[in-house]
């Protein structure tokens, strides 16, 4: 299926073109698809097969990775992306949520959608939407997150990928994405999150994650705690699916640090790719790496190709992923940061402390803010050795924690804890606050890092995904 590899691609994916005007019909698009957000979380797969057959069944015209897990399940998807388009495959990239541009969640060579292919997509999607609904072949309005996943797989389609690397939007069993031809089914990590959705313990929450196994697939798993471990490997084996379990089959060795990134070694079953070179940092991003490569290696075999570790290496070379500990200025350092959970959180201050390790916290500072049904004080728990100033700031969206409720929770974990009227504001202060030796983190939100990247006038609507707090929310992937 798809082209024959020609071989990697020497230049880099150009980055995505600065904001402009985006047009009064993409405006009016993203309005209307974004009003959506309004039918909450649905459970069930049936409005998204409908919306798939009448668009002649896109998600059966390619093969895919589909990448579950509760963190690193969009850092692993990128990674993929790389090496697989360094194999010469042409690929297509969904992830959610995004940082700037809806046109990030679908992307091909690692180039976002155009606005007019966003225009006729969910108008063609819209129109169906209706149609069924009004035929009653489906039974409910197609939510934010069912369209926007219809959307993405028609255009793959329609375009001709020779491979989706696919992320899930949350759990896994019934999510919108769970409708695919995949060959190659990842779960990164199992944690206790969303469990008004997925479950209350770590085995449920497993469960569901572990419902993208299907027979004639292969699988990667990563470091799970031993209750979720023995779910995903119990689906797995009811499915027929073999699985590569990192630290078991997928080896991540020789791991040192540089000032620009980090260095390391995979091993698989039969081979290894040595000497990779990767511009990221963090402790999390090379357990991610081995999945990507891992995953990868079992996608060319079943595809009949060949995997070489020579263009792994150059694709993970020049992958970019915004937001995970992203540096952005250097002298004193600044980096930017999506994490939202206690689990994510304490990654990001063991990579911190490992890229610091004789940082004063006097000399740094955090710049924090986030959305309602996190756990707030597990997160300020977590960062509190990194810093001795925080900084509190608002959040773009209805769901957002006001400042002076995260400065009475950071009280006792801070000795210096100030609010400010915006998240520039607040860049700022912390920007004041931190020492020539230190660093500046911005973290607790997609939406806040978001708002920095596109600045304080963003040229798009709210983009933000919609909340799972709906009274008729369950695992429906619109998160």
């Amino acid at each position: 299926m798809g082209r024959t590899a020609s071989g990697p691609r020497t230049s880099l994916p150009p980055p995505p073109p600065a904001p402009t005007d985006p047009g009064p019909e993409y405006r009016a698009a993203l309005e209307g698809l974004y009003a959506r957000r309004r039918f909450g979380l649905q459970p069930g797969l049936d409005v998204v097969r409908g919306l798939l057959t009448g668009l002649g069944h896109p998600e059966r015209a390619f093969p895919a990775v589909h990448v579950a897990g509760s963190k690193g399940k969009g850092s692993t998807a990128a990674f993929a992306e790389a090496i697989l388009r360094a194999h010469g495959l042409r690929t297509g990239l969904f992830t959610s949520p995004h940082l700037v541009s809806y046109r990030e969640r679908m992307q091909i060579d690692r180039v976002p959608i155009d606005r007019a292919a966003v225009v006729r997509g969910v108008a063609r999607v819209d129109a169906l939407a209706d149609r069924l609904l009004s035929a009653g072949t489906i039974d409910r309005p197609a939510t934010f997150f069912e369209v926007t996943t219809a959307v993405a797989f028609d255009w793959f389609a329609a375009r001709h990928v020779d491979v989706g690397v696919i992320e899930v939007g949350i759990g896994g069993r019934l999510d919108s994405t769970n409708v695919l031809a995949s060959r190659v089914g990842v779960v990164t990590t199992i944690e206790l999150e969303h469990t008004e959705i997925l479950g209350s313990s770590l085995g449920a929450i497993a469960g569901e994650k572990a419902g993208i196994l299907h027979p004639t697939m292969t699988g990667v798993v990563g470091r799970l705690p031993p209750p979720a471990r023995a779910t995903v490997e119990a689906a797995a084996d009811r499915e027929g699916v073999p699985l590569w379990l990192l630290d078991r089959e997928v080896l991540l060795e020789h791991r040192s640090l540089s000032h620009d990134g980090q260095a390391l070694d995979v091993v698989l079953p039969g081979g290894r790719v040595d000497g990779i070179r990767l511009p990221l940092s963090g402790t999390f991003q090379a357990t991610n790496v081995a999945l990507a490569v891992a995953a990868s290696a079992r996608f060319l075999a079943a595809e009949g190709r060949t995997f070489r570790p020579e263009r792994a290496r150059a694709g993970l070379a020049r992958v970019r992923w915004p937001g995970r500990l992203q540096p952005v200025r250097r002298r004193p350092d600044l980096f930017y940061d999506v994490a939202h959970t206690p689990e994510s959180a304490r990654a990001v201050a063991e990579s911190l402390g490992e890229m610091f390790p004789f940082a004063d916290p006097a000399q740094s500072a955090i710049v924090f803010g986030l959305l309602r049904g996190k756990a707030i004080d597990r997160m300020l728990t977590s960062l509190a050795p990194l810093a001795r100033t925080l900084v509190a700031v608002p959040v773009r969206s209805d769901r957002a924690v006001p400042p002076a409720e995260i400065r009475a929770h950071a009280q006792g974990r801070f000795p210096r804890v100030v609010e400010a009227r915006s998240a520039s504001e607040g860049l700022g202060l912390g920007r004041a606050a931190t020492g020539t030796d230190g660093f500046t983190l911005v973290v607790g939100s997609d939406y806040l890092v978001g708002e920095l990247l596109r600045g304080e006038a963003p040229e798009e609507p709210d983009l933000s995904d919609p909340g799972v707090e709906s009274s008729r929310a369950g695992p429906g992937g619109d998160a």
